[in-house]
């Protein structure tokens, strides 16, 4: 039993969510720093707002802290950003170069029903929703 442990933790996916994890957290940290540090004086000498962390509202003797969760929602909007446009962008570019995504798939044309008004593919004879005999059809006018 602890020599397949062994072989689970030593396979490549396992290693490799495993760093992932840890640069993801490195990289959310320094995200964090980069909104407290500099973002959020530049919004303020902008707004006149030194920390976002103190701004909060009180109803009914109970305090509600938003500053702490823009901070939050600003680092989470930046980190988002990066990884689309550094990642995914990039990588989605690689693999239609290399032809394992299509470009861009053509959704076949589709055409009304004329019992139920249902949208179908053109080419269909029978409605798949009331199963009306449709013959050959014209693609509707979206």
């Amino acid at each position: 039993m602890l020599s397949d442990f062994k072989k689970f933790i030593l396979r490549g996916n396992v290693v490799d969510l495993a760093v992932a994890v840890v640069i993801g957290a490195a990289f959310g940290a320094v995200i964090a720093a980069f909104v407290a540090d500099l973002l959020t004086p530049l919004i303020a000498a902008i707004f006149g707002k030194q920390d976002f962390s103190s701004l909060s509202f009180t109803v009914n003797h109970s305090k509600f802290r938003y500053g702490s969760f823009l901070n939050s929602l600003i680092a989470f909007v930046i980190v988002a950003t990066v990884v689309f446009f550094a990642v995914v962008v990039p990588l989605t570019a690689f693999m239609r170069r290399l032809n394992l995504i299509p470009k861009d798939e053509a959704e076949p044309e589709k055409r009304d029903c004329p019992e139920c008004l249902s949208e179908i593919p053109v080419e269909a004879r029978r409605c798949a929703f009331c199963t009306a005999e449709v013959g050959v059809g014209t693609p509707s006018s979206d």
